[in-house]
């Protein structure tokens, strides 16, 4: 990378902006000066006009500061030179070129790469000429000398004491050794199935419950993911999560159960149980979230390419339900990926008009925490729109 290639960048940030001006009216001109719904537009466009998408980190770390210290992967450069009318970042830069400026052809390879390195052999292995003389090896017989006199006269006779029978002393004390030996072996037996069951305690005296979890309007199995914080006395929560429609099973020696249940569009639900008495098997009841449902409704319905006055019919009562529901006074956050830029407040209407603009990026929204106040009214909003450059 070279200095001429990030005002080359510089170039294309102007024509990609110009590009966007001839269609479309942000709040400012500028392109560093975008955020929020303008983004979210930009995006749109992108992906519309060059079959390719920027997340909104990349967006920040390249379009808000000026002039930039690095320079975007090479399928930026391409997706956003096609954007604003070119074949490639190399037909961008051929067309841009600065006075005395040579482009190479392939800009990919290093100069490094290109060098050959060069081995030398400085000396080479000698192997010694000199023979070396056979080793012989005398052998010498040994006499063999008469161990055994031919006569008998003079050799000696050897005796065998006769076979007695074992007196009963040793008999009896053989018997003893005997139960002696088994003696041990019985009490290893038992003091390893007593080690056994101490160590298997908690499994052996343990009951195993059951919990499924309904929909308490529709009286129906959840189809969303559940997630459950089992909480211990002077120990961290244990999390599980439970695949959409089955049950939670849980085994445990302790008396008392606790419970934090949270799940997509439910209403987040504390659960004890004194376990002396409580059922194996239980069924609770979960009550929907009617804001998440009705947002994740709209968010991800489809209604483009549909009647004109339907679409705008639904986005009128959208905004009149987000209006009722939204205090005035409401602290609205949208949490950004990028580490400069990770946070975001919003006012009302930025956040209903946001909400009632049928885009695509909708369909990532993610409500990450919401309050209300006494009176039902929401009183706080975290959300996040997930972006992936890969999204097409």
């Amino acid at each position: 990378m070279t200095d001429l290639d990030l005002l080359h960048f510089e170039q294309l940030k102007k024509d990609v902006q110009a590009q966007y001006l001839k269609e479309h009216s942000p709040s400012y001109d500028d392109i560093s000066k975008w955020k929020g719904i303008d983004i979210i537009y930009f995006q749109e466009d992108l992906r519309k006009k060059a079959k390719g998408n920027i997340s909104e980190k990349s967006f920040y770390t390249y379009f808000k500061n000026s002039p930039v210290t690095k320079l975007p992967r090479i399928d930026m450069l391409n997706l956003l030179s096609m954007y604003a009318g070119y074949d490639s970042w190399y037909e961008f830069k051929k067309q841009h070129l600065f006075a005395g400026e040579l482009l190479q052809e392939n800009e990919d390879f290093n100069d490094d790469d290109l060098k050959e390195l060069e081995k030398t052999v400085s000396a080479s292995l000698e192997l010694p000429k000199d023979e070396i003389p056979p080793i012989k090896k005398e052998i010498s017989i040994p006499e063999i000398s008469d161990l055994q006199k031919s006569t008998t006269e003079n050799q000696p006779v050897e005796t065998k004491p006769a076979i007695t029978q074992a007196s009963s002393d040793s008999i009896e004390k053989q018997k003893k050794n005997f139960f002696r030996r088994n003696a041990w072996v019985l009490v290893t037996a038992v003091l390893i199935i007593i080690t056994g069951l101490l160590g298997f305690k908690d499994v052996i005296f343990q009951k195993t419950y059951q919990y499924c979890f309904t929909d308490a309007d529709r009286n129906m199995s959840i189809q969303r993911e559940i997630e459950i914080k089992v909480i211990k006395e002077n120990e961290s929560p244990i999390l599980y999560r439970i695949k959409p429609g089955e049950c939670f099973r849980y085994a445990t020696k302790d008396k008392i159960l606790k419970m934090q249940i949270s799940s997509p569009f439910y209403e987040y639900l504390e659960v004890s149980r004194n376990l002396e008495n409580a059922p194996e098997e239980e069924i609770i009841e979960l009550k929907p979230d009617d804001y998440k449902m009705a947002l994740y409704y709209f968010s991800t319905k489809d209604i483009k390419g549909g009647n004109p006055e339907e679409q705008l019919k639904l986005i009128r009562q959208k905004r009149k339900q987000l209006e009722g529901r939204i205090s005035d006074n409401a602290v609205i956050t949208q949490v950004y990926d990028s580490d400069i830029y990770g946070l975001e407040t919003l006012d009302k209407e930025d956040y209903i008009t946001l909400m009632t603009t049928p885009t695509t990026s909708l369909k990532n929204l993610n409500v990450i925490e919401m309050k209300k106040d006494k009176k039902g009214k929401i009183v706080s909003i975290k959300f996040k729109i997930s972006t992936n450059e890969n999204n097409k």
